[in-house]
């Protein structure tokens, strides 16, 4: 079973893979093996999400097993998404003696590898061991519906798509402007976009797709494939973040706007600007996990998550001061599905990130939409038009910024108007969804049945995972 992680210490593909074969674990009693390509020595971060979440030395049923380096000199201003990709292809000949060798040791029952959709060209290598291939998709149904269409786009559309002049038609989905499509498809002549349309036409190779969501949230995005779906889960605590917790143990029941851009997300130093400034007019209580700006990518965390300067020093002067009576902002991380489990918690300011989202419909909390990379503005669309769990602030044409004034606004409304009364009813339908779903004969729990049961007459399966790194 294979695992191409995302941007950074690739938490973001990491978690949810790993939730995936705990289940395989706990419920239909296979083994897991995590095989992970580097491009560097394994992160801490990581190896405690590996090691101190997942795996038990007294029990080696989820196994890691990490890969030589990958050399990436010479290689100079891509997009991450073309080192992801290129990251595969030169970790598949140690893939290959990997796999060689655990079908050795294990002979008939090494049965499947399961991939991520950077990861399409390890197939050849499961076709050669005859092993089952899967795709996991740790993106919503919108995603795929778009990728899947992606090969059939690229035929038939001349010039960039921004300048198609009408917005992008996916089967049972809501139409999405050019603008909102995923950043690897903005401008065709990059090789992350190449890469991605020979990824993606490679889909149809794969013995199944396992996808990372559930009906009641995309309602309209599951005609083509509904009887391959799985809802996804929390992920660990990295580090002891308790300060959080007893912070938010102190405040009135649903008072609390959580603020998060995920484990990859950068702003601007101005936009940090204003986004404090903003929740200072708003008067609402609020937890901030902020990084230092970064004034050339957003997604300038993706390959770490430390802080090379301190971030507090980049906040507006006494703004720590001003809002420290209802306002926390710690650096870096936070456990943030406990952060979404607990009462105090009212909203969630969010990059839109997939396992973001479903850790929050999980919850019960409704969002604030505010996608910086990667597939987040088509998820973005997906939450505030199609499944109405969300809002999404105006940026000025002028500067590219969400203003003050705006953020102020549009947190109020989310926290105490009728809005926000409206998409937390809305939410809470979402989230009793959920629950029937991933429960004892929902559909979620089903599916994952059925696809150990196409394995069943083997004894063990392995998950090949393809990380980059890292700090």
């Amino acid at each position: 079973m294979a695992i191409l992680p995302g941007p950074g210490p690739g938490m973001g593909h990491l978690i949810p893979l790993l939730e995936f074969a705990k289940r395989l674990i706990s419920h239909h009693r296979f083994h897991v093996t995590c095989i992970i390509p580097t491009i560097g020595p394994p992160s801490a971060t990581l190896k405690q999400v590996l090691n101190d979440d997942y795996t038990n030395p007294n029990d080696s049923k989820l196994n890691a097993v990490y890969l030589p380096p990958v050399n990436f000199h010479g290689l100079t201003a891509v997009k991450v998404e073309t080192q992801i990709f290129l990251a595969i292809t030169r970790s598949l000949s140690p893939l290959r003696e990997v796999l060689k060798s655990l079908k050795a040791n294990y002979s008939e029952n090494l049965v499947g590898l399961v991939v991520d959709s950077f990861g399409t060209d390890a197939f050849d290598i499961a076709e050669e061991l005859n092993l089952s291939s899967y795709i996991f998709i740790t993106s919503s149904a919108m995603i795929l519906s778009f990728s899947l269409k992606l090969p059939q786009l690229d035929e038939r559309v001349t010039g960039e798509y921004r300048a198609m002049g009408e917005p992008v038609r996916l089967p049972s989905c809501v139409p999405v402007h050019s603008g909102d499509l995923l950043d690897p498809v903005q401008d065709r002549s990059d090789l992350a976009y190449k890469l991605m349309v020979y990824h993606t036409n490679r889909f149809r190779l794969a013995d199944g797709i396992i996808l990372n969501s559930f009906i009641k949230l995309e309602e309209k995005g599951y005609t083509s494939f509904v009887e391959r779906r799985r809802t996804g889960s929390s992920g660990p605590v990295l580090e002891d973040q308790s300060e959080c917790l007893k912070w938010l143990d102190g405040q009135p029941s649903g008072s609390v706007l959580f603020v998060s851009f995920g484990s990859g997300g950068t702003l601007s130093f101005r936009q940090m600007n204003e986004l404090a400034l903003g929740l200072e007019m708003s008067g609402q209580r609020f937890l901030w996990v902020v990084r230092s700006p970064n004034d050339k990518v957003s997604n300038g965390s993706f390959f770490s998550l430390r802080n090379d300067n301190d971030p507090f020093a980049f906040l507006p002067n006494g703004f720590l001061e001003t809002t420290k009576a209802r306002g926390l902002v710690v650096t870096s991380w936070a456990p943030q599905a406990q952060v979404l489990a607990h009462i105090s918690t009212g909203g969630f300011l969010t990059h839109c990130g997939w396992n973001s989202t479903l850790e929050s419909v999980v919850h019960g909390v409704p969002l604030i939409a505010w996608p910086l990379y990667a597939e987040q503005k088509m998820n973005a669309v997906l939450l505030t038009e199609s499944a109405q769990i969300a809002l999404r602030p105006n940026v000025n044409d002028e500067n590219g910024l969400v203003g003050r004034g705006e953020i102020a606004q549009i947190v109020k409304s989310l926290m105490e108007g009728e809005e926000g009364k409206r998409l937390r009813e809305r939410v809470e339908e979402v989230k009793n969804a959920v629950q029937r779903v991933v429960g004892e004969h929902g559909s979620s729990t089903k599916a994952l049945a059925d696809l150990a049961l196409k394995l069943k007459k083997r004894t063990c399966i392995y998950i090949c995972r393809f990380i980059w790194k890292f700090v």
